[in-house]
């Protein structure tokens, strides 16, 4: 019996410490009365969101937002709801269905829980960026769709990064908010937000159009800021062109030639099967990768995990009209339909309009486009809408970026196909295409035609990448694809001439100028009587290249060309040669020392240290100044003297003559000192001081030794060089 008494005690001490532990337990790890309710109670015990919360329910979202979880909640307080059943024509929240009501609670639900406070901070990799972000992610995304592709229903998703896909990401749409933080920041302004929402009023949080009427209101799982406006979730800029008509145009450019496609993804198949129980293939729709962006991605460029808080895209979409006209003056100017453009000319025009970032209306024409060029538009009269998205901005836009590469003279090759090949070698990297496409810049193009350039020996292989020239004048023979490449590339630049002027508007009278751009200036050439003249024309008979039509560019004159501008390929001493063997030559003394000096090569005509493929300008003493340097005992008298100081003497004399790495012309683009050929007794450079304005041209030596070209006979082209005709000699310091 005692024993039973002890054990009875010992169970009621038991069952009394269990109690206390509980007790304990409970005010250790217990819900503390202070902790506010989670979100769905929260919103219950306020009592005006009796709409939104029947939406919840509908949308299966009751448990989540009732539980745990971590959220911010843009919720539509009862008064919006009251405005949306007006809209929509509907009597009460009864008539939303379920799926409607999943896009409104979803596209409410932002992932993570934000005070006023925190919402205009990007939260970047690295850290919190203050007033940084106007956007969040949300709980909604399209998920799944099925369309009509080529006749034939596809389900698709969307691109989740431009030119990608990444397995296990949602696509989930973005919602936009403006601040007065994030304004300040950015130097915006009400102006800016009444743009896209005219009949909206900015109170400095709004969340789309609609007003926060009450923020930061805490619960337990999150953070509740009410709203005066039901939001459905916005379309991507993709969903936008697809739904309005006006743009159909644009969206033909977009979708029909060439730069979408379709691509078969066995893991995305699976989780589609598995999730809806049908037996469809799931397809990925790409957009070209060349693109700016992709239009379906609503992941903005994904560099950093949350980048798209404080960005987005930007795309201006001219209007049917506008556009039709462009397609038939422009680029259907040469080409017999939109069928046979090439894909690289799809590629820039959606480019041309296409911003990687936010163009806000206040500062529009400082944004540049994919193509970096400025946006050409005027944002108070050419829009004709603007629209916020999930992932972009959208302008309507009553004409065309008007873009270098269809108003320059680079559009005279690039939208002709007789031009493909010069097309594209600007295009492949040559820095020629973004040169003469500067609309800003005026520039002159000789353009040969594929059909001259085939001809004269050049070709491509398109399926090898790879050029080919077989030249036409030494048997046939062939070289490497990069020389093939090097060769053609010095022949176009040689047709490329900077005249900010119109210099070559009118090719009737004579004249020389140099070609390329003030950054790599390029060779000399001439014209007379509508004839045009490179060196190698020279060397290969005189054969001139004759005009055979011409187009005005914005930038400048496309001339349509007969012939190539040939650089010349032999050595500048045998061109020196030449200019020696004409009657009365004033070149004759200077050559006659020259040809018989230990520095020439009478086979190839060789100077040493002179190299082709190097700029250099040759100052060629005449008669008189050579007579004269053999008086000032500058020369000895012979030219085959016998001691080794005099044919010293020689070569540095012919050397002191020599500029290098520098090609001289009497159009004042060269001035101040260059090195000479002549190194002096401690090894070190020499230099002669060039002087040039338009219409003269000097040089001076060290001891102030003053030349003058002499105009007649001065200019003669050679290898990357120019050869003068002077009345003086130059000398040189021992």
């Amino acid at each position: 019996m005692k024993k039973k008494i002890h054990q009875l005690l010992a169970f009621s001490f038991l069952i009394l410490l269990s109690s206390c532990s509980k007790d304990a337990y409970d005010d250790y790890y217990g819900r503390p009365d202070t902790l506010e309710p989670p979100i769905y109670q929260q919103l219950e015990a306020r009592g005006n969101f009796k709409n939104l919360l029947v939406l919840i329910e509908k949308a299966g979202y009751k448990d989540i937002l009732g539980k745990a979880g971590y959220w911010t909640m843009m919720a539509p307080n009862d008064e919006a709801f009251t405005k949306y059943f007006q809209q929509q024509g509907i009597i009460d929240v009864n008539k939303i269905d379920a799926e409607t009501a999943g896009k409104i609670v979803r596209y409410a639900l932002i992932y993570n829980a934000f005070r006023t406070e925190q919402l205009s901070d990007y939260q970047s990799g690295t850290g919190w960026v203050a007033d940084n972000a106007f956007r969040r992610r949300t709980a909604f995304y399209d998920g799944f769709i099925t369309k009509t592709i080529n006749g034939q229903p596809k389900v698709i998703v969307g691109a989740n990064r431009n030119g990608g896909y990444a397995i296990g990401d949602n696509n989930n749409k973005y919602i936009s908010y403006f601040t007065d933080e994030y304004f300040a920041a950015k130097s915006l302004s009400a102006v800016d937000f009444n743009y896209f929402y005219p009949n909206a009023q900015y109170s400095g949080f709004n969340v789309l159009d609609s007003k926060v009427t009450q923020a930061d209101i805490i619960a337990e799982n999150g953070i509740i800021h009410e709203i005066d406006k039901v939001n459905l979730p916005l379309p991507t800029l993709e969903q936008y062109l697809e739904q309005n008509p006006k743009y159909s145009k644009f969206r033909e450019l977009l979708e029909d030639h060439g730069l979408v496609s379709y691509f078969f993804s066995q893991e995305v198949t699976n989780t589609y099967r598995n999730y809806s129980g049908k037996s469809d293939d799931v397809y990925i729709k790409f957009y070209d990768p060349s693109l700016s962006f992709s239009p379906n991605n609503e992941n903005y460029l994904k560099q950093a995990d949350n980048d798209g808080q404080s960005d987005l895209y930007t795309i201006l979409v001219p209007e049917n009209a506008p556009l039709q006209e462009f397609i038939d003056k422009v680029l259907l100017k040469n080409y017999s339909s939109l069928n046979v453009l090439p894909l690289y000319i799809f590629r820039d025009f959606i480019n041309a309009h296409m911003v990687q970032n936010a163009v806000w209306p206040s500062k529009g024409p400082s944004n540049s486009n994919a193509l970096n060029e400025n946006l050409r538009f005027d944002f108070n009269s050419d829009i004709v809408e603007a629209k916020i998205l999930s992932n972009g901005f959208f302008y309507g836009t009553k004409k065309i970026q008007k873009s270098n590469l269809f108003y320059s003279v680079y559009t005279s090759a690039y939208l002709d196909p007789k031009f493909t090949m010069a097309t594209r070698l600007m295009n492949d990297g040559s820095g020629l295409k973004e040169m003469i496409s500067n609309i800003s810049t005026r520039y002159t193009l000789f353009l040969p035609s594929d059909a001259k350039l085939m001809e004269m020996g050049f070709g491509y292989n398109a399926t090898l990448s790879s050029w080919t020239y077989i030249n036409p004048a030494v048997g046939g023979s062939s070289i490497a694809s990069g020389l093939a490449r090097a060769r053609l590339l010095r022949i176009l630049y040689n047709g490329i001439v900077l005249t900010p002027n119109g210099e070559l508007d009118d090719l009737s009278g004579s004249g020389i100028i140099r070609t390329g751009d003030m950054d790599l200036p390029g060779e000399y050439i001439k014209w007379k009587n509508n004839k045009l003249y490179a060196a190698g024309n020279e060397v290969t008979g005189g054969v001139p290249v004759g005009i055979i039509g011409h187009e005005d560019q914005q930038n400048g004159r496309t001339y349509y060309v007969d012939n190539l501008l040939q650089y010349s390929e032999e050595m500048q001493g045998l061109k020196i040669k030449r200019l020696s063997e004409t009657a009365n030559s004033e070149y004759l003394s200077f050559f006659n020392y020259l040809k018989n000096s230990s520095l020439y090569d009478a086979v190839t005509g060789k100077i040493q240290g002179v190299e082709l493929g190097t700029s250099y300008t040759f100052v060629i003493p005449n008669n008189a100044a050579i007579a004269k340097a053999i008086t000032k005992d500058v020369l000895p008298p012979s030219v085959t003297p016998s001691s080794q100081y005099d044919k010293d003497r020689i070569a540095n004399f012919i050397r002191a003559h020599i500029l290098v790495n520098k090609i001289a012309s009497d159009d004042g683009l060269t001035t101040g000192e260059f090195e000479t050929l002549r190194k002096d007794d401690f090894g070190e450079k020499t230099y002669v001081l060039v002087q040039s304005t338009p219409g003269t041209l000097s040089f001076r030596d060290s001891y102030l030794n003053l030349a003058h070209y002499i105009p007649a006979q001065s200019n003669n082209l050679a290898d990357r060089s120019l050869i003068h005709l002077v009345d003086n000699y130059l000398t040189y310091q021992q």
